[in-house]
């Protein structure tokens, strides 16, 4: 027989509602994890848990990775912006002024894009042999020509 697993980040508090709920649908807890506030530095957490890839959030059936449209828009921006030759700080403030946010929801800033690069370097291949990406880059090319 084969075991699914989910794992959920509780937005509230767990309420025996739910437990039961989860219950009623054949789940059973299998571990528990707690965090409280304390003084001093935060350590990391020490599990295998990986976080998700820049671009791809949690499908609904929590199971599978699905494309996450805004995150793909910022790379696709990203791509454009190194293409045009935009330093660190001035793709950042592009982002930025496109209203787009860090997954902290914090402004963007040259270390942040710096760091989503090499997420960008995996996923250009989909980007760029995209039919989108074709229609961007000719409107890159008039506006370069024209600059």
């Amino acid at each position: 027989m084969k075991i699914q697993r989910l794992r959920e980040s509780l937005r509230g508090s767990l309420t025996l509602e739910y437990l039961l709920q989860r219950s009623q649908s054949s789940w059973k807890p299998v571990a528990v994890e707690w965090e409280r506030e304390t003084e001093g530095e935060e350590t990391a957490p020490d599990s295998g848990l990986q976080e998700v890839p820049f671009g791809l959030r949690v499908a609904a059936d929590h199971v599978h990775l699905e494309e996450d449209p805004e995150e793909m828009l910022i790379l696709k921006l990203l791509a454009e912006l190194i293409v045009q030759d935009f330093s660190f700080p001035r793709m950042a403030q592009a982002i930025n002024e496109s209203g787009f946010r860090t997954r902290d929801a914090l402004a963007w800033d040259a270390v942040a894009v710096f760091k989503i690069l090499p997420r960008l370097m995996e996923v250009a291949p989909q980007l760029f042999s995209s039919a989108e990406w074709a229609q961007r880059k000719q409107q890159l090319a008039k506006v370069a020509w024209n600059s």
